[in-house]
């Protein structure tokens, strides 16, 4: 499973900037001497358990020949270890009612299980296993590198997908930031258990990674389980080692196609989760186009019907960022919706509202709060902010550091966007898409 950026409200505010605060008085945090940091909250009301065990290491800590690693190991995670075959693995899990998953993302990579409270110390010892004792056989990985070569094909055939990947590359050229999760199929059929071992040997040990669970957990036992089962994990820093700095550029990537539509992103550079500045960005993409009162939704779907859906969205990484608007359209259309797009945007760069404002932080709010109400939710909230920041925010600093935005904030990020080098991505009959001259004036007109 691949892990998307974070455009979610929830997401949003799950990413503070790294402020001078207390850590959440309701969750449980442990370090032990490994480096392995232990996070949890009790939920009176759960009967089941979410845990997980989240790394600090993605995509974008592959080195070049390693492209689509991270993801193929997460693939591997379930095939087998030393004490258990794919099947017991599965069996296991399931004879309790439980199931299991995983996913990679830009930045992180987790490992997740979900039983009913009794049955944590199960769930803890597979994923340990997992973590502590791959198995990694060249029959598996042969069977898993024909998996993925198929998931590879299938995104070829999503346009969808296709120009979200080839939009990040087109933002990020040349760049780990750019490289699609998956890897290429060159790269995939290269990879052998050495190189598995390898990427393991360098990002999977203790200090970058947290030991997270939420909903019927107990923390002593949490911790107690954990001192015994990931004992075998090496130490390290909390960090992944020389992590290459992401550099937005802007570029084209343009993919002719016999689609019925034309499926597009325009984009521009953002800001990164670590700098408290990213929240006005965040506000101001919700104005634009995250909701039907948004802007972009009511003038572009509703006065004109030139697409179905079109969003915008705000994607921040711990060191940058990129914003983006994204829409599929009628071939014949795509030339006044990139104009009406562009135009939406430069107009509420000048005059957004502080009701829109309001409402914008109305929508992160209750996304926030929703998300806190499910274990999954708060389990991927905890690991994140303990993995990135050391410490599970409180929800009420993080709806003061929304608050404290300004209308002439949120008008200052819009500015920010216009004179900047755009990205287009764009898949499918591409004869109306202006040329990408005509698209940097335009951006850059009233800058």
């Amino acid at each position: 499973m691949i892990a998307k950026g974070p455009a979610e409200a929830a997401e949003v505010a799950a990413q503070a900037s790294r402020p001078v605060g207390e850590h959440d008085p309701d969750v449980g945090l442990t370090t032990l001497p490994s480096g392995l940091r232990i996070v949890s909250q009790r939920m009176d009301h759960a009967v089941t358990v979410s845990l997980g065990i989240w790394i600090g290491a993605g995509a974008r800590d592959e080195l070049p020949h390693e492209h689509g690693l991270a993801h193929l190991l997460e693939h591997m995670a379930f095939k087998g270890t030393a004490r258990r075959s794919a099947r017991e693995i599965a069996e296991e899990i399931e004879s309790v009612g439980g199931d299991l998953n995983a996913a990679t993302s830009v930045e992180y990579t987790c490992y997740t299980a979900r039983v009913l409270g009794q049955d944590l110390p199960l769930a803890v010892d597979i994923l340990s296993d997992i973590l502590t004792a791959p198995a990694l056989t060249e029959e598996e990985l042969a069977r898993e590198k024909g998996v993925i070569l198929q998931e590879i094909g299938a995104v070829q055939d999503t346009p969808d997908d296709l120009v979200y990947d080839r939009f990040l590359q087109a933002a990020f050229p040349d760049q780990p930031l750019g490289r699609p999760i998956l890897g290429t199929a060159k790269t995939v059929k290269s990879f052998t258990p050495a190189a598995i071992q390898a990427y393991l040997a360098r990002n999977y040990h203790a200090g970058n990674m947290v030991l997270a669970a939420s909903g019927a957990v107990d923390h002593d036992e949490l911790v107690a389980l954990a001192t015994e089962r990931l004992a075998a994990l090496p130490a390290g820093p909390k960090a992944p080692p020389d992590r290459e700095g992401g550099h937005y550029r802007g570029g084209e990537a343009r993919i002719e196609g016999d689609e019925e539509q034309v499926h597009l992103v325009l984009g521009f550079p953002g800001l990164p989760f670590r700098d408290g500045a990213h929240y006005p960005l965040q506000i101001f993409s919700s104005v634009l186009g995250g909701g039907l009162s948004s802007r972009l939704f009511q003038e572009v779907r509703e006065q004109r019907g030139l697409a179905y859906s079109i969003d915008a969205f705000h994607w921040p990484f711990s060191d940058c960022g990129v914003f983006g608007i994204s829409a599929g359209t009628a071939p014949e259309d795509v030339g006044e919706l990139v104009e009406v797009a562009l135009a939406c945007l430069r107009q509420a760069a000048e005059d957004v509202t502080e009701a829109e404002v309001a409402r914008a932080r109305a929508q992160m709010k209750v996304g926030l709060l929703a998300s806190l109400e499910s274990p999954g939710g708060k389990l991927e909230q905890m690991a994140r902010q303990v993995l990135v920041f050391g410490r599970a925010i409180p929800r009420e600093e993080l709806a003061q550091r929304l608050d404290a935005v300004t209308l002439d904030d949120v008008r200052a990020a819009g500015r920010s966007l216009l004179g900047q080098e755009p990205t287009i991505a764009a898949v499918g009959p591409l004869g109306g898409l202006p040329p990408a001259e005509w698209l940097r004036q335009t951006v850059r007109l009233e800058a």
